[in-house]
C-alpha cells in the first residue's frame, strides 16, 4: 500500500511514493522546462512496471501545477503549496513554529501554532534568493551548483553585498568582483545578501520562532542554512528529504482523504505512454474573461481548469467506457 505525491513547480517536478508508515520508499526529482505534461509522464515511466496500479492506495497533487496534474493522474486531492509543506512538516516534527520554503522561482513563509498553519507570506516577484538566482549565479562564476555552498563556508570575511533585488546582487557581485575579492568571501556575502533579501521582503513583520524548518531545494545549499542561523539567532533544521516536502505533504493528505471516501481516483501508471494536449481558450460568460485550459486524452477531454466560478472545471466528463457503450 502505497502514497503517491506529485509536486509540480515551475522548475522542477517532484514525485514520491510513501509506504503505510509515511516512510520514503521512491522518490524522483524532474526537470519541469516548462511542460508539466511531459514531466508527470516522465516519471511516471521511472515507476511503470515496477508498480502496479494496485499498489498505489491514494495520490495528491500540489504545486503552482497541480490542477494540470490532477486532471492527468486522477488525484484523490489538490492542494496548495503552503498547505502540503506545512502537513509534512508537522508530520516530521510537532514542535515546528516557522517554515522557510525556498524553490526554483519563489519563497514563502508560513508560521505553525498548535499544529496549524496561522500566518504565511509569499514572494514571486523578486527572484533574488531563489534556485534559479542561484543557478545562474553559479554558472556565471563557473561552479557547479552542488558546490555553491561548499565554496562559501571557506569564507573568511564574506563581502558586503546589496540584496535588495535580483539585479542589484548581480551588479554588486560583479563589481566586488572586479575590485579583486575572493570567490569564497564574495559567495558567502551573496548568501547573506539573500537571506537579508528573504527576511526583509517574505518575512517582515513575521513571528518567526524556532524550531525553523528550511525546505526546497535552496535548503541543499549549506552556506544560505548557515547564513539564515547568523541572521536569525538560533539553529535552523534542513530535513532529510526537503526538495521533497511539497509532494510527501501530498501524498499524506491524499491518504486521508482516501480513507474518509474510501476509495482512489488514481488513475495507473499507464498515462506514461498516453498522448495529451492543452488547449486554451477565453470563456466570455461574465466579465471575468478566465483562461480556461482543456486537457485532451488521445484526442478526448478529460477535463479543465482555469475558470473561477466552475461552470467548466465542475462539468461531468463522459468517460471512456461511457463513451464507448454510446
Amino acid at each position: 500500500m502505497l502514497y503517491l505525491g506529485i509536486d509540480v513547480g515551475s522548475v522542477s517536478t517532484n514525485l514520491v511514493l510513501l509506504d503505510h508508515r509515511l516512510n520514503v520508499v521512491e522518490k524522483h526529482y524532474i526537470r519541469t522546462r516548462g511542460n508539466p505534461i511531459k514531466a508527470v509522464q516522465e516519471s511516471f515511466r521511472l515507476l511503470e512496471g515496477r508498480y502496479g496500479d494496485e499498489d498505489v492506495a491514494a495520490c495528491g497533487t500540489t504545486g503552482s501545477g497541480r490542477q494540470i496534474a490532477s486532471v492527468l493522474v486522477g488525484a484523490d486531492v489538490v492542494k496548495n503549496e503552503i498547505t502540503a509543506h506545512a502537513v509534512a512538516a508537522l508530520e516530521l516534527d510537532r514542535d515546528v513554529k516557522t517554515i522557510i520554503e525556498i524553490g526554483g522561482q519563489d519563497s514563502k513563509i508560513i508560521l505553525l501554532r498548535n499544529g496549524v498553519v496561522s500566518d504565511f507570506a509569499m514572494n514571486t516577484v523578486c527572484a533574488a534568493g531563489t534556485g534559479s538566482f542561484l543557478d545562474r549565479q553559479a554558472e556565471r562564476l563557473g561552479i557547479p551548483i552542488e558546490e555553491f555552498g561548499d565554496c562559501a563556508l571557506k569564507a573568511d570575511i564574506p563581502v558586503r553585498i546589496a540584496g535588495r533585488c535580483a539585479v542589484f546582487a548581480e551588479s554588486d557581485m560583479i563589481h566586488k568582483q572586479q575590485m579583486g575579492y575572493n570567490q569564497s568571501d564574495i559567495i558567502m556575502g551573496l548568501c547573506e545578501a539573500l537571506v537579508r533579501n528573504y527576511l526583509n521582503n517574505v518575512g517582515k513583520g513575521k513571528d518567526i520562532r524556532p524550531k525553523v524548518f528550511f525546505q526546497g531545494g535552496v535548503a541543499a545549499n549549506k552556506s544560505m542554512k548557515i547564513a539564515f542561523e547568523r541572521a536569525l539567532g538560533f539553529e535552523v533544521t534542513v530535513p532529510e528529504h526537503h526538495k521533497m516536502m511539497g509532494s510527501i505533504g501530498a501524498a499524506i493528505l491524499a491518504r486521508d482523504a482516501v480513507r474518509k471516501n474510501g476509495h482512489t481516483r488514481f488513475k495507473g501508471f499507464s498515462l506514461a505512454e498516453k498522448r495529451f494536449e492543452s488547449k486554451g481558450f477565453e470563456c466570455e460568460g461574465c466579465s471575468n474573461h478566465c483562461e480556461v485550459a482543456k486537457i485532451h486524452e488521445n484526442g478526448m477531454e478529460i477535463g479543465c481548469f482555469g475558470d473561477r466560478c466552475g461552470k467548466w472545471s465542475n462539468r461531468t466528463m463522459v468517460s471512456h467506457s461511457m463513451a464507448g457503450s454510446l
